[in-house]
């Protein structure tokens, strides 16, 4: 009832005006007639009444024009005072009304400058003009309290308000902020899945190519090879169906089914395996480590796997050679991963193009390393990676 009953006020502000300005109009008509001089004419009795309705009528702009209802209201109050009327809360409401209603709608400084000038008008009248044998302390502090008060009060719904406003564009801000957090975490996260979907398909595919392409021309030739190519071949996709399942089964994953069996991600412990289903497709790949292996984190890990793996898919598919290097070494905070050819093909667009060298330069780059990929002066192409062997908080750092 309450909401329903504020929700109308919302809706009629003119009406609520004009009732709350009839309503004060009959609290001041009888204080027009009350303690006024007896020296005064009869008919000077009715200077109450106008004055107070032209106080009144006023009022009705006063959400547009706080301050010249305010200045009508002061001048108002000021001639009813030296006309010798006393200054009860009765006359003195539409005043009070104005200062109010201005307090809550301007600044500070105007609700300080117009209530210090009612305040030493309105007083000042009444000294001047005050009926004979009134206490003059009376006439005095009850028109400055009456006139305080609305102004102290308005000022502190102004300030409420105020608040209200900040906390409200305060929670606006956090639920956008939140919003776009939660975009920009799912975007990332379709990147994080786009980018591991390339890197077992793009590898697998080119090997089952090469191995396919190499048995359809051994197959008569030299049988047995080309029958060997062709059982490397069935696990090559295999593999690929695996992993793809293990990735893709992430998005099926829910929170309720911890327990659901998936694939563990790859590190360097299966290196040998990758070298094998690469010298399965024909590419010879000698793999050399320096310094004493330290422990990685799975993020690192798992990054180092697909840099190496995603260099060797780019050998095989355009470096135009059968032999390929790779070298890890580790050093007491870095582990640098180099995979080189010396083949005669473009193992990748320009530096910085294509998915697998993207894909490869934001994977280091999560962990806060870096990596460099380019055409070696000598001719074959390198990509060299350093990774940090104990990185920061980083949402790579998370199993795939």
């Amino acid at each position: 009832m309450i909401t329903t009953w504020q929700r109308y006020l919302r809706r009629h502000p003119r009406g609520v005006d004009i009732t709350v300005a009839l309503v004060l109009f009959v609290v001041a008509f009888p204080g027009s007639f009350a303690d006024v001089d007896h020296l005064a004419a009869p008919n000077h009795r009715w200077l109450g009444v106008l004055l107070a309705g032209l106080s009144c009528t006023a009022l009705l702009w006063h959400r547009s024009r706080p301050r010249t209802v305010t200045i009508v209201a002061v001048l108002c109050a000021t001639a009813m005072a030296l006309a010798g009327y006393v200054m009860t809360v009765l006359l003195l409401a539409p005043l009070m009304a104005a200062l109010y209603s201005l307090a809550e709608r301007t600044d500070r400084e105007t609700t300080r400058n117009l209530t210090l000038a009612a305040v030493v008008l309105v007083a000042g009248a009444c000294v001047i003009g005050g009926p004979a044998g009134e206490s003059l302390a009376l006439m005095v502090i009850g028109p400055i309290a009456y006139l305080l008060l609305p102004a102290a009060l308005g000022s502190t719904a102004r300030f409420r308000t105020a608040y209200l406003d900040s906390v409200r564009a305060r929670a606006e801000h956090a639920e956008r902020t939140r919003e776009e957090e939660a975009r920009h975490r799912v975007a990332e996260e379709r990147m994080r899945i786009a980018r591991e979907l390339h890197d077992v398909s793009a590898h697998h595919l080119a090997l089952a190519n090469a191995q396919a392409t190499t048995a359809a021309l051994l197959i008569r030739s030299h049988p047995d090879q080309a029958e060997k190519l062709v059982t490397a071949l069935g696990e090559t996709t295999g593999t690929a169906l695996r992993e793809m399942k293990a990735t893709v089964g992430l998005l099926r994953q829910q929170g309720d089914t911890p327990d659901d069996p998936l694939q563990p991600a790859p590190g360097l412990a299966q290196l040998p395996a990758l070298l094998d289903t690469h010298a399965a497709a024909g590419l010879t790949v000698t793999l050399t480590t320096h310094g004493e292996p330290r422990p990685l984190t799975p993020g690192v890990d798992l990054t180092a796997y697909r840099i190496v793996q995603e260099a060797l898919t780019n050998i095989a598919k355009h470096a135009r050679t059968s032999t390929a290097d790779v070298r890890l070494a580790y050093t007491h905070d870095r582990l640098t991963i180099s995979v080189t050819d010396h083949g005669t093909g473009r193992t990748g667009r320009t530096p910085g193009e294509g998915y697998g060298l993207i894909g490869m330069r934001e994977r280091a780059q999560s962990l806060g390393g870096r990596l460099h990929a380019g055409p070696r002066p000598t001719g074959g192409f390198d990509v060299t990676a350093e990774l940090p062997l104990h990185p920061g908080p980083s949402r790579e750092d998370s199993t795939p």
